[in-house]
């Protein structure tokens, strides 16, 4: 256990004789006290250092020296690339922004109107944003509209990510091509949060990868990029499927008995704000919605006293999803009552 400051310069003090006055403001005192604030402070800072050398512990540019022996590297942050549409020809290479932001273009899709951009700013923002764009290099009499996601940028690798991407390398046997040796491909490309694997899937020397973002969502743009990995990394001869799953609505309704402290509009924003939690933590690990827990974290909200009548997809039990799907928030219905149980 680390030694406090009031503890050192205890100790100090006790190896100075005895017939020397150590009070409070003594010569003695005050020439030990500096020092022993100053190693207590170099006791935190080394608790400090000894944490940031570990992975489980370690925090940014630490955390990637601690995972780079073991072969693992922080995902980095990609730009987004969109579509932008024109009303003539562009040349490659124009600059245009829109809310701060600006792309460039960097091919042509179709004859003088569509045409890639690519954003300068690396990260999730470059998906954003849609709609006119001003020309920032010199164009004249052409009007552009920023329009849909052709690759989804990405931002930086978080700390957690990594770390959980460690633990899976470390701890799960991912050897010769197995399923956790998929896995680990998988979220091995930016942009992919979580990856299921169906080994056999169709037929011997078969293999579907089901992919997610980093919000645990459906991202088709993601699914090229992580087939070119799995390409270049499988074991010859085996034929891969990447696709991403289904999803599977969860309609919520319920009647509720609200405290008076809170309005019905302000305890559906929190109660859809935790469910989509729990749902995205459901995401390839679970294939049941509990109707249970669906009700507790009703009555966890701010402001809510009790419920009747809960439904989850027309029916009072557990919803059961596909191996192939994974849960999404639907249509959330909570209607305040005054008395529960009242027709």
């Amino acid at each position: 256990m680390r030694a406090t400051y009031e503890e050192i310069l205890q100790t100090m003090l006790d190896k100075v004789p005895g017939d020397v006055d150590k009070r409070e403001g003594s010569i003695i005192y005050d020439a030990l006290a500096p020092c022993a604030f100053f190693l207590a402070q170099q006791n935190f800072q080394l608790d400090n250092f000894v944490d940031l050398v570990f992975p489980d512990t370690a925090i940014g540019e630490y955390l990637d020296k601690a995972v780079a022996p073991f072969g693992v590297t922080r995902k980095p942050a990609i730009a987004a690339i969109r579509k932008m549409e024109t009303s003539d020809a562009v040349a490659i290479g124009s600059r245009w922004g829109i809310n701060n932001l600006v792309y460039v273009t960097t091919e042509e899709l179709t004859a003088g109107t569509e045409y890639k951009v690519e954003c300068e700013s690396t990260g999730e923002v470059g998906n954003q944003y849609s709609g006119a764009m001003q020309p920032i290099s010199n164009v004249t009499g052409v009007t552009a509209e920023l329009a849909g996601i052709i690759e989804a940028g990405t931002d930086e690798e978080m700390d957690e990510a990594l770390r959980a991407r460690l633990y899976q390398k470390v701890r799960l046997p991912a050897t010769s091509g197995n399923a956790y040796h998929y896995r680990l491909w998988a979220l091995e490309v930016p942009g992919v949060g979580d990856a299921k694997v169906f080994p056999l899937d169709g037929g011997p020397g078969t293999v579907t990868v089901m992919v997610v973002d980093n919000d645990k969502a459906v991202d088709e743009t993601i699914e090229d990029a992580v087939l070119a990995h799995l390409n270049a990394v499988k074991p010859i001869g085996a034929s891969i499927t990447v696709g991403s799953p289904t999803v599977t609505a969860i309609n919520v309704a319920a009647q509720v008995l609200l405290d008076g402290s809170r309005t019905i509009a302000a305890v559906l924003a929190d109660y859809k704000q935790v469910l989509n939690d729990y749902l995205r933590g459901l995401v390839f690990s679970d294939y049941r919605v509990s109707f249970a827990r669906v009700g507790s974290i009703l009555l966890s909200v701010e402001g809510v006293q009790d419920y009747d009548g809960l439904m989850l997809n027309n029916t009072s039990g557990n919803v059961i999803i596909g191996e192939k799907a994974i849960p999404v928030l639907g249509i959330i219905t909570l209607t305040e009552v005054s008395v529960l149980g009242a027709d």
